[in-house]
C-alpha cells in the first residue's frame, strides 16, 4: 500500500499557503539518504521554511520532497523522503500535523555514498506493519 503521508503533506502545505501561512517541515536530520545543512540541525531535527517565497523549485512526491533553499546566504540543495517528515505546521499559530517517526530502511540499501540507486524502489524498504487493530 502506498503511505499517505506524501499526500498529507501536500495537502496541507497547500491548505497552509492558501490562509496566506508559512508553511514549515520538521525533519528527522539523521534519516537515511537525506541532503540537509547538518550544521542547523538540533536535537536530530531540522525545521525548514517552505513556503513558496523561501525556497526554488519545490517538489513534493510520493518518493522525495526536494528543493533549494539559502542558508546563511548560500543557497543548497535539499532532499528528503516524505518518511523522514516529522511534522508539517503553519509558523504563525502552530495548525498542521505530526508525523510519528518511521523506522529507518536498510541502510544497506542505499549505494556506498549514502544514495539512492535507480533500481530501487519502495518496494525495496522493510513492510510496516500496521498500528491499526481489528475490534470486535
Amino acid at each position: 500500500m502506498i503511505s499517505n503521508r506524501p499526500y498529507l503533506i501536500r495537502a496541507l502545505f497547500e491548505w497552509i499557503v492558501d490562509n496566506e501561512w508559512t508553511p514549515h517541515l520538521q525533519v528527522d536530520a539523521n534519516y537515511p539518504w537525506i541532503e540537509v545543512p547538518q550544521e542547523f540541525a538540533k536535537d536530530g531535527m531540522i525545521v525548514l521554511n517552505v513556503h513558496p517565497d523561501a525556497v526554488r523549485a519545490l517538489e513534493i512526491t510520493n518518493d522525495e520532497i526536494r528543493f533549494k533553499a539559502r542558508f546563511s546566504g548560500i543557497e543548497r540543495k535539499l532532499h528528503f523522503p516524505p518518511e523522514a517528515v516529522l511534522a508539517i505546521f503553519a509558523r504563525e499559530n502552530g495548525q498542521g500535523m505530526p508525523f510519528p517517526p518511521e523506522p529507518y530502511p536498510d541502510e544497506d540499501a542505499g549505494s556506498d555514498d549514502g544514495t539512492r540507486t535507480d533500481s530501487q524502489t519502495k518496494s525495496d524498504k522493510p513492510k510496516k506493519r500496521s498500528h491499526l487493530s481489528v475490534v470486535k
